[in-house]
């Protein structure tokens, strides 16, 4: 392989930033690697996403028994993916909560993902022996919206389209305009779209816009503390997903295989985001994903650790 697999380069450990947004509101960031947001109630604490193992989760709740000695009782999922939701088991919530989508996909596609996952980001999994057997599994689902109120602060979790999965779910404290997106947005980090709805993630990302947030925690990047700066991280990944989008659909219009599109896409897009956290990594999957669904795939196909090496061997071998 002409370039190493994935994220089998990224050795270099990231700084962490734990940031507040508010008296309610935290932002566990690390430079572009997978973030953490954390909620605090008058009684109990919600951790939203949690880290890719347990002893990687303990940094989290390091953090957090800094500022507070709530219970961690709720452990959002804002999506599926292993790198988001192994760490959970280390929180001992009383409750893990996600859309009906998600655990649909971990039913469907759960195992294959954690191996899939675990194999591509070798630095991220750090202690992964610690991971317990088996799947991260909802103990609550939901469909569309749902509030939770811990005490008398109210945290609504909404699904507001397609995007990064078929299952994104946003975590949003309306009374102080605050968002936490999942991967639906980045922030100068790569949108990883192997399981993505090319043609529903921008109107998804214009409805997260219409909520007004005044600050907003992306799956990746820096927290984003204005609205100023939110707006600059929504157009940033809004921009990212219709250029390779629009950019597949001219390759598959001239009648190019997978291959000569994905080197032509790379070309247009490394110009204007080859800068971005794990874009190497992302833009075969990404390519390829997209390529699908203009073609002949509707749903994202599922990957597995084997065919994560096949393509990439195919298409930057």
């Amino acid at each position: 392989m002409s370039k190493q697999f994935a994220s089998h380069a990224d050795v270099e450990e990231k700084r962490v930033s734990f940031v507040k947004l508010s008296d309610n509101a935290y932002a566990y960031t690390a430079e572009g690697d997978p973030n953490t947001g954390v909620i605090i109630g008058d009684d109990a604490v919600m951790v939203i996403d949690t880290q890719a193992t347990p002893v990687m989760a303990q940094d989290v709740i390091r953090r957090i028994r800094e500022v507070t000695d709530k219970p961690i009782e709720y452990v959002v999922l804002s999506h599926y993916h292993a790198v988001r939701v192994l760490g959970a088991s280390g929180y001992a919530p009383r409750h893990i909560i996600a859309s009906r989508d998600t655990y649909d996909l971990i039913v469907e596609r759960g195992e294959q993902d954690k191996a899939s996952e675990i194999g591509r980001f070798p630095r991220l999994f750090r202690n992964v022996e610690s991971v317990p057997a088996g799947l991260t599994w909802p103990t609550i689902t939901f469909q569309g919206a749902m509030s939770l109120w811990l005490g008398k602060l109210e945290v609504q979790l909404l699904q507001l389209g397609r995007g990064h999965t078929k299952g994104d779910t946003v975590a949003w404290l309306p009374a102080q305009k605050i968002l936490f997106s999942g991967d639906l947005v980045e922030f100068d980090a790569t949108p990883y779209a192997g399981d993505a709805y090319f043609g529903d993630w921008p109107q998804t990302l214009d409805r997260l816009a219409a909520l007004q947030p005044h600050a907003l925690v992306p799956g990746r990047g820096a927290a984003l503390t204005t609205p100023e700066a939110v707006a600059q991280g929504l157009a940033g990944t809004r921009s990212f997903i219709s250029d390779l989008h629009a950019a597949v659909k001219a390759g598959v219009a001239a009648g190019k295989d997978l291959t000569a599109v994905y080197q032509d896409t790379y070309a247009v897009m490394k110009q204007k985001y080859g800068h971005w956290v794990i874009f190497d990594h992302c833009m075969p999957f990404d390519v390829t994903r997209c390529f699908d669904e203009v073609s002949a795939h509707p749903h994202p196909r599922i990957w597995t650790a084997e065919r994560d090496v096949e393509m990439w061997k195919a298409l930057e071998g």
